[in-house]
């Protein structure tokens, strides 16, 4: 009996990592934002615990009074999380180019009867906001979803302000995983300047700032 369980939860994360390996090499291939019915089950009670809703913005850099812009929402657990950091002299503006998604984010902001979050549908690669607007900029598992990321990391750099930081939070169990030191190569391309490094190879956050 208890070889029988043995061999079954072995088969189970073997089924598991080759699942995990073919969506990862399809996601390589092929970029698209994750579709509206998905937001549920990526904000799940494992990701809720490697990545905390109430310590997210402290890991982000947000402050009391921010403006700040989100890309990739989800369902709204960290959006929501994020304005309620920055507080009523703050504002949270959270986009995604799948209108499904936006509507799920304001049927939520509606529920909780938050009002300084504006969420939208936008385009990274030709965001709507004059050049300085924000104070940070941040996505949660969302960069490696993005085709050309460079080209968005350009638009984010637009966007803020001169002292304005950008920050990325990944974790493993994401398809779209990418390594840290990708990711600063990629900033670093573009104008930002690590300015800080939580976490490690499983979950980490990446603070930069523009300079």
């Amino acid at each position: 009996m208890v070889k029988t369980i043995c061999l079954a939860l072995v088969g189970l994360i073997i089924l598991a990592l080759s699942l995990y390996t073919v969506i990862r090499v399809v996601r390589y291939f092929y970029k698209f934002p994750m579709p509206e019915f998905a937001a549920n089950l990526i904000d799940n009670p494992l990701r809720r615990l490697i990545q905390p809703p109430e310590e997210m913005p402290h890991r982000h850099g947000v402050k009391p009074g921010m403006k700040v812009l989100e890309v990739g929402p989800g369902n709204g657990t960290y959006t929501i999380a994020t304005a309620r950091a920055v507080g009523d002299g703050g504002q949270v503006v959270s986009i995604d180019i799948e209108p499904k998604m936006i509507e799920r984010v304001n049927k939520r902001i509606l529920v909780e009867g938050i009002s300084n979050i504006d969420a939208r549908v936008a385009d990274v690669f030709d965001l709507p906001f004059e050049e300085g607007t924000f104070d940070l900029v941040y996505m949660i598992a969302v960069i490696g979803e993005i085709p050309t990321p460079e080209r968005a990391l350009r638009e984010f750099y637009r966007v803020l302000k001169p002292t304005g930081n950008l920050a990325f939070s990944e974790l493993l169990m994401d398809p779209d995983y990418p390594l840290a030191k990708n990711l600063v190569q990629l900033a670093e391309s573009v104008g930002f300047q690590l300015k800080n490094k939580l976490g490690g190879f499983g979950s980490y956050t990446l603070e930069f700032e523009k300079i």
